[in-house]
């Protein structure tokens, strides 16, 4: 009896060893774990340096450390730049926007009976920022837009086409802003010449614009496969209005609305300043560009379909006589 009392002693106290040497072991591993995290956190402070300390040159003056490094930039405190912190989390890369966008309509019902408010177009358009400014949330677009409005007492207009035009650019995945050049006074009213002056002041607000289409204010496109885009060659977008039965009216026309690169733009040394009065620059413009070599691009004529908004000839905007 004695004899199985000791053995049953001599099991358990070989068991309890066995749990007191695992317990020591998980308390090693343990200990080294949380010993490597404090390494490695304090270590990223001792690379970084002191939060408070300044540029290795903080003795010399702010114009003696920009010399020591080619584009340096003093800050506006005067004192040499402190090291940055060490990059945060980058934003996610999203893909490309589609060629053909999905979410098109295709023909759309265009009227003008109704009113249109701003309020209207501001409370449809929740995405588009301040200035007419708006980017796709879910893609990257392959050119930065600059759509150019020429302008004078169209408010009525202004609306119409703001309120078609946002939800059609935003279903064509741009990125684009909205310009309306406004002629102020009640002289002769010059159209190129307000062109020109949008093409500058968009590229003075966001240098990276690329594509520039060129659009009046009374038009507004019957369907938004006509995609606001710029291509190889230069771009007319409204070949079919109502005001000509939905035809081209002649193989020259380039008015209306069209679109021209960047490149484009500045190969045909922009638009004619000099046509005061309604008419003419369009042809002109049309001559220079095939002067330079290029050649118009359509869409096809059942997607190029425009309706105009009626309305009287504008004060000061006559025909021109020399057109």
């Amino acid at each position: 009896m004695s004899r199985l009392l000791g053995g049953t002693l001599e099991r358990v106290c070989k068991a309890v060893l066995l749990l007191c040497l695992l317990h020591f072991l998980v308390a090693v591993i343990l200990y080294f774990d949380v010993y490597a995290q404090h390494l490695a956190f304090f270590s990223r402070f001792s690379a970084r340096g002191p939060a408070h300390a300044l540029h290795p040159a903080a003795s010399s003056s702010s114009s003696s450390s920009n010399c020591s490094r080619p584009n340096a930039t003093a800050s506006s405190s005067g004192l040499p730049e402190v090291p940055s912190a060490l990059p945060g989390p980058t934003a996610p890369t999203l893909p490309p926007c589609p060629d053909s966008p999905p979410g098109l309509v295709g023909r759309l019902l265009i009227e003008f009976t109704s009113p249109m408010p701003l309020e209207r177009v501001q409370r449809e358009n929740p995405g588009v920022l301040m200035g007419g400014r708006y980017t796709p949330p879910d893609c990257t677009p392959a050119q930065t837009v600059a759509v150019i409005i020429p302008f004078r007492h169209r408010e009525h207009h202004l609306r119409y086409w703001l309120h078609y035009l946002h939800p059609i650019l935003r279903r064509q995945r741009l990125r684009y802003g909205v310009y309306v050049i406004n002629q102020h006074g009640e002289d002769t009213f010059n159209r190129a010449k307000l062109l020109n002056v949008g093409f500058l002041e968009a590229l003075k607000e966001d240098a990276a614009y690329d594509c520039f289409i060129f659009s009046d204010v009374d038009l507004v496109p019957m369907d938004d496969r006509n995609l606001y885009r710029c291509g190889d060659q230069p771009r007319h977008f409204a070949i079919a209005m109502d005001k000509f039965g939905f035809r081209l009216p002649y193989a020259g026309y380039f008015g209306g609305v069209s679109g021209l690169s960047k490149a484009q733009f500045l190969r045909i040394n922009g638009f004619p300043n000099e046509y005061w009065g309604w008419g003419g620059e369009d042809d002109d413009i049309f001559n220079r560009i095939s002067l330079t070599g290029m050649k118009i691009s359509r869409p096809d004529i059942r997607i190029g379909r425009y309706r105009m908004i009626k309305h009287d000839r504008d004060k000061h905007n006559e025909p021109n006589p020399q057109r």
